[in-house]
C-alpha cells in the first residue's frame, strides 16, 4: 500500500480557503482498535461546515453562513466546545471497504464494505457524554482515499445501495432518529418537522412515518415534489405566516404534539406556540440562528418537554444501520461531486437549492 494519499485537509477556522487538497497526505495509521477503510464516498453535514467556520463559538450570534466569522472565539469553536487540532480531515459519514486491520478489530470485518458512526466514545463508559468525541472533528474523517476508524465505530452493510447513496445516511439519520428517540415519538404522534428538505430534516420524515406518526414538514415549495415521495402527510411553506390556520386547514387541528426542529431563528416562537398541551420539542440544530425568544409561562403553562439531541446512544446508529438493510429508508442523494472540488460540493451544500445530502467521492 501506498505511503501517501489524497486528502482534502482543513487547515484552521475559517472560510473555503481553509480547505487545502492534497495529493500526497501520510497515510493513516493503524491502530490496534481500528480499521483501514478504503473511502468510497463520504457525505456532507452541518457539522463540517459549522466546524471549519467557527460557527460553534457561543461569540456567534448569526444564522449559519458557512462564511468565516469575526466573532469567533478559539477556546470554544467546535461542537464540543473545546478546540480541535490542526490540520484535519474533516467528513464523517464514511462508506467504504475495509482493508486492514488492527490487532485488537474484529478479524470478520476484513473486506466489508462499513459506514461509520460519527460518535467517538470511550467504550468502557459509552454513555459518558465528557469523553465523546466526533469523526472528522476530534479524529480525522473520511474527506480522503482512506481512513481509520474503531472497529466498534463501523456497522457493516449489505445493500444494493451504492457508496455514494450509503454515504449520506450516517450523520443525518442518526441524528434524526436520535431526536424522535428521546422525545419519544409513536403512531399517536402529529411531528413537526422544519427545514425538512435537508439531510436530518429528510430523514425525520422517513424516520417519524417508520414510527406510524403523522408528519408536517415545512419546507420550500420549490422542494415539495421531492418531499412527497418519502410519504409526507402534509407539506407546507417553509414559514406560513399563520401556521395555526395552515395546520388547522390542513389536519384539522392547530396543534402538534412534537416539534422536530433544526432551524432556530426567529420562527422559534412560532413552533414552540403550535405545541399542544404536553407536547415535546427536540432540537439539533439551529441554521437560521442560535439566539430565540421564548416566553417561559409557553413552556411550563403548556407542560412542554424540550430535549436537545447530540450525543446518541449506541443503539442509534446501529438501529439504522439496520433499517438500511431491511429497506425502511431511503437514500436522499442529490449530487455527488469528486473530493478535488469539495469546496464547490460545501458552497452548494451551502446554498441550500438541494434536497437531501451531497457526497464526494475520492
Amino acid at each position: 500500500m501506498a505511503d501517501t494519499m489524497r486528502a482534502m485537509v482543513l487547515t484552521g477556522h475559517g472560510g473555503l480557503e481553509k480547505l487545502e487538497y492534497h495529493t500526497d497526505w501520510p497515510m493513516p495509521e493503524v491502530g490496534p482498535d481500528d480499521v483501514l477503510i478504503k473511502i468510497g464516498a463520504c457525505g456532507l453535514n452541518n457539522t463540517d461546515v459549522n466546524t471549519r467556520s467557527g460557527w460553534y463559538s457561543k461569540a456567534v450570534t448569526e444564522a449559519t453562513t458557512g462564511g468565516a466569522y469575526d466573532t469567533v472565539d478559539t477556546e470554544d469553536p467546535s461542537w464540543g466546545g473545546a478546540p480541535i487540532s490542526f490540520p484535519r480531515i474533516q467528513g464523517a459519514d464514511a462508506c467504504g471497504e475495509v482493508v486492514a486491520l488492527g490487532a485488537n478489530a474484529d478479524p470478520a470485518l476484513m473486506g466489508k464494505r462499513v459506514i461509520t458512526d460519527g460518535w467517538l466514545r470511550d467504550w468502557s463508559t459509552p454513555m459518558d457524554y465528557s469523553k465523546t468525541g466526533y469523526f472528522g472533528s476530534e479524529r480525522d474523517g473520511g474527506f480522503a482515499e482512506y481512513t481509520t476508524a474503531d472497529h466498534r465505530n463501523v456497522a457493516v452493510i449489505d445493500s444494493p445501495l451504492s457508496d455514494a447513496e450509503l454515504a449520506t445516511f450516517s450523520c443525518s439519520y442518526a441524528t434524526g432518529e436520535g431526536m424522535l428517540s428521546r422525545a419519544h415519538v409513536g403512531a399517536e404522534d402529529v411531528v413537526l418537522v422544519t427545514g425538512a428538505s435537508g439531510g436530518v430534516g429528510s430523514a425525520v420524515i422517513q424516520l417519524a412515518k417508520r414510527r406510524g406518526a403523522k408528519v408536517v414538514a415545512l419546507a420550500s415549495e420549490a422542494k415539495h415534489a421531492d418531499l412527497a415521495v418519502l410519504g409526507v402527510d402534509v407539506l407546507l411553506p417553509r414559514a406560513p405566516a399563520n401556521l395555526r390556520a395552515a395546520l388547522r386547514d390542513s389536519i384539522g387541528r392547530d396543534t402538534v404534539s412534537v416539534v422536530a426542529d433544526i432551524v432556530g431563528g426567529d420562527y422559534f416562537g412560532t413552533v414552540i406556540d403550535v405545541l399542544e398541551r404536553g407536547g415535546r420539542y427536540t432540537c439539533s440544530g439551529a441554521i437560521a440562528g442560535p439566539i430565540v425568544e421564548l416566553d417561559l409561562r409557553t413552556f411550563y403553562l403548556r407542560d412542554l418537554t424540550f430535549t436537545g439531541s447530540t450525543v446518541n446512544e449506541p443503539h442509534i446508529f446501529r438501529d439504522v444501520a439496520g433499517y438500511i438493510e431491511q429497506g425502511e429508508i431511503r437514500p436522499m442523494l442529490a449530487a455527488t461531486y469528486p473530493l478535488a472540488k469539495l469546496r464547490e460540493a460545501q458552497q452548494a451544500f451551502i446554498d441550500k437549492k438541494h434536497t437531501g445530502n451531497i457526497v464526494v467521492v475520492p
